[in-house]
């Protein structure tokens, strides 16, 4: 099968290698300005990975129109600009699979919903969510990760034609709720960070508990199945996002409250912005969330907020 991936970084670029390893045809896409794809044209190496000889290496947009399946990882707030870029190919009968986490500040769009815009409607999308690092899955590790879409088959093919002895994919039934699930596990992911950065690390049971209640919350509201929440796309997201060493998120929120620089991409930084929204919107009060948004955006003393959080009117735990 032949399939183009869009997004040269970390991710991304493992998504190139593992769809290579088990047998595909596979060109990885980056722009000509990018440092990654410019360390892959030069060593085929990104320091995390080497990609074989099959892996054809693109700056051309144009080569999207020979492939089949479509994956996009790159930084959600700039899915908007991609793919409008896209839309001006007018492709036809492509299968578009997002491998990326989270929600466009100022509309509270899913990136389905911002993928779906402008593109013919014989096109096709779904995401690939779930737990992993590509440290892990290099040195053999699997895990579990979870595909959907709003149409079976296409689910049905994705996860027949995806599947390997490193990941084992699972059929999504919520779209709503392993979207906004998997977006908003990345600000727990800085809630956490900012815990180990206080020496607090003790409370992160508490934090997995009460974060993954207040999400489900949210995706009830918002007209999703609030057991999501507590699926890959979320819960089962949280050691690979709360825990490990590899976790940008964590890193950061660590190093914020430690008063250090973080030059990696947190999607949670811009998440908890979209978020703080959609609550808002929908009536859902997001203790924790409005917590990471007042210390991120507010620059609220850390330790205030979470004195804050812990002095709140006491309440049934469900």
């Amino acid at each position: 099968m032949n399939i183009t991936v869009i997004g040269c970084g970390r991710w991304g670029s493992f998504i190139a290698w593992y769809l290579d390893k088990i047998g595909h045809q596979v060109t990885l896409y980056g722009r000509s300005t990018s440092k990654h794809m410019k360390e892959f044209l030069e060593t085929r190496s990104n320091g995390l990975l080497t990609l074989q000889e099959s892996v054809q290496l693109s700056v051309e947009l144009s080569d999207l129109d020979s492939a089949e399946i479509i994956v996009i990882s790159i930084n959600s707030q700039g899915l908007e600009r991609l793919m409008a870029d896209i839309g001006q190919r007018n492709l036809v009968n492509k299968t578009f699979v997002l491998c990326m986490k989270g929600i466009e500040i100022g509309t509270g769009r899913r990136l389905t919903e911002i993928a779906a815009q402008g593109l013919d409607d014989s096109n096709h999308i779904a995401v690939w969510l779930g737990p992993g690092h590509v440290q892990e899955y290099l040195r053999d590790i699997p895990n579990c990760m979870v595909i959907d879409s709003e149409e079976k088959q296409v689910k049905e093919r994705l996860i027949r034609e995806f599947s390997g002895e490193l990941i084992r994919f699972y059929y999504g039934q919520d779209l709503i709720g392993n979207e906004i699930g998997a977006a908003a596990k990345n600000v727990i992911g800085i809630a956490a960070g900012m815990l180990d950065g206080l020496n607090l690390t003790t409370l992160k049971g508490a934090l997995m508990s009460r974060g993954t209640r207040e999400i489900a919350r949210l995706i009830k509201a918002m007209g999703g199945n609030e057991l999501s929440a507590y699926g890959l796309c979320h819960l089962g997201d949280y050691q690979a996002t709360v825990f490990s060493e590899f976790s940008h998120n964590r890193g950061f929120g660590e190093s914020f409250v430690k008063g250090e620089v973080f030059t990696d991409l947190a999607e949670g930084y811009y998440t908890v912005k979209a978020l703080i929204e959609l609550g808002e919107r929908y009536q859902v009060d997001l203790p924790i969330c409005k917590a990471v948004f007042a210390v991120l955006y507010e620059k609220k003393d850390t330790k205030t907020i979470l004195e804050q959080l812990f002095s709140r009117d006491l309440k049934n735990e469900f």
